[in-house]
C-alpha cells in the first residue's frame, strides 16, 4: 500500500494533507444530508470533496462503486466527468491562443475547413468563430447524433471524424452566430479538431502533456481505463420506475472525446480545481500551464444562459467554456457533466478560493408526477446545502 501511495503523485498527497485537518464547521451537517439524499434517491454511489485555499479540507464517500461485488466508493474511486471535459478543451484553446497559434475571433473554418459543408441561413460559415464555439453561441445543435443511440449495438458516440463530416451537409445553424446561447456538443468537437490541427498531437495526448501532467493528475485518463486503474473505476447505473440496470461504464467516447471523455478520481480533480482557483504560492507552476489573466478571461460572461447549467430560471451566464452561476448570493464558476449513467458538478467561489465537487454513478429518473431527473435534483439540493452550511460560514 505504501508503494501505491508513493506512486500516485500530487493528487494523493493533497488528499492526505486534507484528511489530517479538522473538518470545517457545517461539514457534518452536509455529510448527513448527502447520505440521506443519496440513499433516498436510490443512487448506488457518490463522492463529495471540499477544497479551500488549494488544500482538501474534507471529503465524503457513500455507497458502492460496483454493486454486485459490494465494492464501496473510496477516495481512490475513478468517476467519469463527461462534459466537464469541455473546460479542459477550453484551456487547451487558450494555451494555443497565448502561444499566438490562433485568435479567438478567427473563423473556425480556417482550421476546420470541413465546416464549409454546413448550412448557414444567416450568411457565410466564416461568421462562426472560435470564441463562439467556446461560449456555445455559434448556432449548432445540442446533440452530436441527431438520431439513434437507443440500441445496444449502436456506438456510444461517433467513433471517427469522417462520421461527423458526413453529417455536416445535413447540419444547419439554428440561429445567427453570436446572437444567443444554446449548448452544443458538436461545437466542442470542432474545438478538439483545432487543438489537433495546430499542435500535431491527438487531442488526448495534447491535454495529457500540457494540462494533466503539469497539474499532477497522474490517474486521469480518457475513455477506457488502463488495466492497472480498471479496478478503481466506478461502474454506472440507471434507475427508473422499472428498476435498476447497469450502464456501459467503461466506454469509448470516440470522436467526441474533447467534450466528454475524461475520467479521474476526485483527488486529481482537486488538483485541477486548485489550479482554477489560483494560488500566489504556486503562481510560477500554474503560469506554465496557463497565465492567470487568461483563466480570468475565461470566467468573464459572454451571454445569458438561463436555460443552461443552473436550470430554467436560474441566474446563469456562459463564459469561455465555463458557466457563471449565482446561487444564494454567491457568484460561482461551474460546470456539470452527465453521460452514461454518471453525473457530476463542480463549483468554485473565487473570493474565498473555495471549491467543491460532487460525483454520482447513477442516473435516477422517474415519471411519477411528471418526468423528473432525480439525480440532478439531488445535485442541486446538495449545492444549496454546501453553500448554507460551509461556504457561507
Amino acid at each position: 500500500m505504501k508503494a501505491v501511495v508513493a506512486s500516485a503523485g500530487l493528487a494523493l498527497m493533497i488528499i492526505a494533507a486534507g484528511r489530517a485537518q479538522e473538518a470545517p464547521p457545517g461539514w457534518d451537517a452536509v455529510v448527513r444530508f448527502h447520505e440521506q439524499r443519496i440513499r433516498g434517491a436510490g443512487i448506488v454511489g457518490s463522492s463529495l470533496l471540499l477544497l479551500r485555499d488549494g488544500r482538501v479540507e474534507a471529503s465524503h464517500q457513500f455507497g458502492y462503486q460496483e454493486l454486485d461485488g459490494k465494492r464501496p466508493v473510496t477516495p481512490d474511486t475513478i468517476f467519469h466527468w463527461a462534459s466537464i471535459t469541455k473546460t479542459f478543451t477550453g484551456i487547451a484553446i487558450m494555451q494555443l491562443r497565448d502561444r499566438q497559434r490562433l485568435s479567438l475571433d478567427d473563423p473556425a473554418v480556417k482550421y476546420v475547413p470541413e465546416l464549409r459543408e454546413a448550412h448557414n441561413p444567416f450568411g457565410d460559415m466564416s461568421q462562426v468563430t472560435i470564441r463562439q464555439l467556446m461560449s456555445h453561441t455559434a448556432g449548432f445543435r445540442a446533440p452530436t447524433w441527431p438520431w439513434g443511440g437507443d440500441q445496444d449495438w449502436h456506438p456510444f458516440e461517433p467513433t471517427r471524424w469522417e462520421q461527423v463530416v458526413a453529417m455536416l451537409p445535413y447540419t444547419t445553424l439554428l440561429f445567427r452566430p453570436g446572437s444567443k446561447y444554446s449548448y452544443s456538443n458538436p461545437g466542442v468537437i470542432f474545438l478538439g479538431r483545432i487543438v489537433e490541427a495546430l499542435s500535431g498531437d491527438d487531442y488526448e495526448m495534447y491535454v495529457t502533456k500540457n494540462i494533466l501532467a503539469p497539474l499532477g493528475m497522474s490517474r486521469t485518463f480518457f475513455d477506457r481505463a488502463p488495466y492497472h486503474l480498471l479496478p478503481l473505476r466506478s461502474h454506472s447505473y440507471y434507475r427508473t420506475d422499472e428498476g435498476l440496470k447497469e450502464g456501459r461504464f467503461d466506454f469509448d467516447t470516440g470522436i467526441t472525446v474533447s467534450n466528454g471523455g475524461l475520467n479521474a478520481p476526485l483527488g486529481d480533480m482537486a488538483n485541477y480545481l486548485a489550479f482554477l482557483a489560483g494560488d500566489p504560492r504556486r503562481a510560477g507552476e500554474y503560469e506554465g500551464v496557463l497565465p492567470r489573466s487568461s483563466i480570468e478571461e475565461m470566467f468573464r460572461p459572454v451571454a445569458p444562459a438561463s436555460d443552461g447549467e443552473g436550470g430554467t430560471g436560474a441566474d446563469v451566464r456562459i463564459g469561455l467554456s465555463f458557466f457563471l452561476e449565482r446561487h444564494q448570493g454567491f457568484d460561482l464558476i461551474a460546470h456539470s457533466g452527465s453521460q452514461g449513467g454518471f453525473l457530476s458538478h463542480f463549483y468554485l467561489h473565487l473570493p474565498t478560493r473555495t471549491a467543491f465537487i460532487a460525483a454520482y454513478n447513477t442516473e435516477v429518473t422517474t415519471r411519477k408526477g411528471g418526468h423528473r431527473e432525480v439525480t440532478r435534483q439531488v445535485d442541486a439540493e446538495l449545492r444549496d446545502e454546501m453553500l448554507r452550511q460551509v461556504v457561507g460560514r
